[in-house]
């Protein structure tokens, strides 16, 4: 009964792999998956990547539709990018609560404060605290943005976990608003300490949105598209990692011969896994729930959005 039920599973999965195809060509849509998607979302995806190359991806394409499988402030970002392409998300639940930390009268405030500081936002924020901000970033240019700008201040949001790492990197001190990634910020030195000694000699890759402490662990610290490529690369037969567990499909994919061990099993962002199979067949039939952003917000956000992508 186990195996009919399971056969049965994958002929439904099958069937609506087939009607994705059907409705991708009658829409002239392209799907965008978040690394941290679930693995059937991931398998159909045109493109997989971090924040930064699907917003590329977004920018660059050619298609009517665009269907972003990630959170919804990756949806807004894609529909400010590309305002002409209708955006569409399987779920319009897929929240953020990092993003939710900072609010526009919040950051209104602390700009008055610091009148010559510039802002700089985690591409991890609604679009009216994008339309509030100077440049944005991704974990994977972080670096490179600050060190681009010439500021006597500079007002970091929302994420201290990552602003904390930058300000190591980079040397400059950042005014940090006091958000944080619930998922990264679950796992603990005591969760690290124990899977090195369960896999002595396994290199330890982690997102620098997890704790200073715990980043301090790692012998390979940097976003979820340089970790990929660094597990791609390594030596390494077990490799223990600190990020979001969907990131297990692409390590696999690239080196199937590895071992990857996620430091705790708390390493799942719940918003992240809201989409499936089965929503984003019914998004592109109905094409629904869309994407809009205000005309205003959209033209501010636009900008610090476009300066994050011209960065080198």
């Amino acid at each position: 009964m186990e195996a009919l039920a399971l056969a049965r599973k994958e002929e439904q999965k099958q069937e609506l792999r087939e009607r994705l195809m059907q409705l991708k060509k009658e829409r002239n849509a392209i799907i965008l998956a978040h690394y941290y998607q679930r693995d059937e979302i991931q398998e159909v995806a045109d493109f997989r990547g971090d924040s930064f190359l699907l917003a590329q991806k977004a920018a660059e394409t050619d298609a009517d539709v665009i269907v972003f499988c990630g959170v919804h402030f990756m949806g807004e970002s894609a529909k400010i990018l590309a305002p002409n392409k209708t955006v569409i998300i399987p779920d319009e639940r897929a929240g953020c609560p990092m993003a939710d930390m900072v609010n526009v009268d919040g950051l209104r405030k602390l700009k008055a404060e610091h009148p010559n500081a510039k802002v700089v936002t985690y591409i991890d924020s609604s679009a009216e605290i994008k339309a509030e901000t100077d440049i944005c970033c991704t974990s994977s240019n972080a670096v490179k943005v600050i060190a681009s700008l010439d500021a006597e201040e500079i007002i970091w949001v929302p994420d201290k976990n990552l602003g904390h790492y930058v300000e190591q990197q980079t040397g400059r001190p950042l005014i940090k608003w006091e958000g944080y990634c619930n998922t990264h910020d679950m796992l603990t030195v005591n969760d690290v300490m124990e899977m090195k000694a369960k896999y002595p000699g396994a290199p330890f890759v982690v997102h620098p949105e997890c704790r200073p402490e715990v980043v301090a662990m790692g012998d390979f610290v940097g976003s979820t598209t340089a970790i990929i490529d660094y597990c791609k690369r390594s030596d390494a037969t077990d490799i223990i990692v600190g990020t979001e567990d969907g990131t297990g499909y692409q390590l696999r994919k690239d080196s199937p011969e590895k071992r990857f061990h996620f430091a705790t099993k708390y390493l799942v962002c719940p918003n992240m896994k809201v989409n499936n199979l089965k929503k984003l067949v019914k998004c592109l039939e109905t094409m629904q729930p869309q994407i809009y952003v205000p005309p205003q917000v959209a033209e501010n956000a636009r900008l610090s959005l476009e300066r994050m992508l011209q960065v080198k």
